[in-house]
């Protein structure tokens, strides 16, 4: 029987509408003019398709691809960038191939530290708030000086792990009452969120921000809401 080459079997992305994570997936994707079925998944009550894609997580973003199942976003994106090769998202060179991983497993494993302030309040907001600013700094003395993005002059592997620093944590700020990435005090973090929403792909696929501003509000209360014995 004939097989459709590896590159043209089916792609589909499961995932939910405010996930960092889902969306360097589709950015990926689109980056590489790759086309793709969405669904969408609730992650507040979770489908038996993802008990069953995702029976250890049981977390989006799921990736498809001719019926193999991959989950991790930091792995998916690894396996579009070699799936397909044209517009790739890790550079060439091993040494800077390596940094770009070292950078996404860094953000990834700090994500809590970067967003734990607005999950808190009083004291315990402002030590979550020095942490965050911490991480933070480590990033903006890694950041591109003379290049536009962490990964060169286009969009890499690193550009779309921190991407949520683009459009997620300013409705985080928001809610919480707090501003945490402060122009004054990291100028190439901010320049690089600029050249970040400008480019084509990302300008036209993000998250609204109104609804995410009215998710984190949600999500804050539940967070900071006394316990009541």
């Amino acid at each position: 029987m004939y097989r459709r080459k590896k590159h043209m079997e089916e792609v589909k992305v499961i995932g939910f509408w405010s996930s960092p994570y889902v969306y360097r997936i589709t950015w990926a994707l689109k980056l590489k003019a790759v086309a793709y079925e969405y669904q969408e998944e609730d992650i507040f009550n979770k489908s038996d398709l993802l008990l069953q894609y995702n029976p250890m997580h049981k977390k989006v973003p799921v990736f498809v691809h001719g019926g193999n199942l991959i989950v991790e976003s930091g792995i998916i994106m690894e396996y579009i960038d070699e799936t397909w090769p044209q517009n790739p998202l890790v550079p060439t060179d091993p040494h800077t191939r390596a940094a770009a991983r070292f950078w996404t497993k860094f953000v990834d494993d700090k994500m809590q530290n970067l967003i734990g302030f607005y999950k808190r309040a009083g004291e315990e907001q402002i030590k979550a708030v020095k942490e965050a600013r911490e991480c933070l700094k480590i990033l903006e003395n890694h950041g591109p000086e003379e290049k536009r993005f962490f990964d060169g002059d286009k969009i890499g592997m690193t550009d779309l792990s921190m991407g949520w620093l683009a459009f997620w944590l300013e409705p985080m700020e928001v809610e919480a009452g707090v501003q945490v990435l402060e122009a004054n005090i990291f100028p190439r973090l901010h320049a690089w969120i600029r050249n970040f929403k400008e480019d084509p792909v990302i300008k036209e696929n993000h998250p609204d921000q109104t609804r995410l501003i009215a998710y984190f509000k949600q999500l804050r209360e539940k967070f900071t809401k006394p316990v009541t014995q």
